[in-house]
């Protein structure tokens, strides 16, 4: 039977065109998926580009409108809309709220509702402060029951030495392994 992945964005904005790269790896790997986005990633055009380009494209691939208001979000919980929720790009503001139980953006509402059916929530890290600041949100929620990391490692270890990003290109493998139950390996990649 056909899986329903939901696929989050947040905005770590120089990664969107990795997204959208990885959404249609998602829809050739024949899940079916439906795109949440928070309010700044739905919103705010950066020098990475408009936002209208990528709402636009996100719906084009997934054939899907955006769910991108918290009352969009709370459904997928009590309707079990989805068989795993993938944060991709997942900052690490949204990982100190979901690391606090805060939900109040359609992202993390979107967890918070979707985690309560003990279904699995992927976390494609995309941080310049994973080995700081998030480091200890990065900890407490890789001990939490069905929650999974893609794998990631820095990014930048000269210029910025304690940023991460996720391998976008395992998050189908992150996304089979979690609806097993198990955590891809290893989390953390070399340089």
């Amino acid at each position: 039977m056909r899986k329903t992945v939901g696929f989050a964005l947040t905005g770590s904005f120089c990664t969107f065109q990795k997204a959208l790269a990885t959404l249609e790896t998602l829809k050739a790997a024949d899940y079916a998926v439906i795109p949440i986005m928070s309010f700044n990633a739905y919103s705010l055009d950066t020098r990475f580009g408009d936002s209208a380009f990528f709402r636009e494209k996100i719906e084009e691939i997934t054939g899907n409108e955006i769910i991108h208001t918290i009352p969009q979000a709370e459904p997928i919980g009590p309707k079990k809309l989805l068989d795993a929720l993938v944060i991709c790009p997942c900052t690490g503001n949204t990982m100190a709220k979901l690391a606090a139980g805060i939900a109040d953006t359609p992202v993390t509402l979107a967890a918070k509702s979707h985690l309560r059916n003990g279904r699995p929530l992927v976390i494609a890290v995309s941080t310049n402060d994973a080995l700081s600041a998030a480091a200890p949100n990065i900890g407490s929620l890789k001990n939490r029951k069905h929650i999974y990391f893609v794998p990631f490692r820095q990014d930048d270890p000269t210029e910025k030495p304690n940023s991460a990003v996720a391998d976008f290109s395992l998050v189908v493998n992150t996304v089979d392994a979690a609806l097993r139950g198990e955590q891809l390996q290893p989390t953390l990649l070399g340089g």
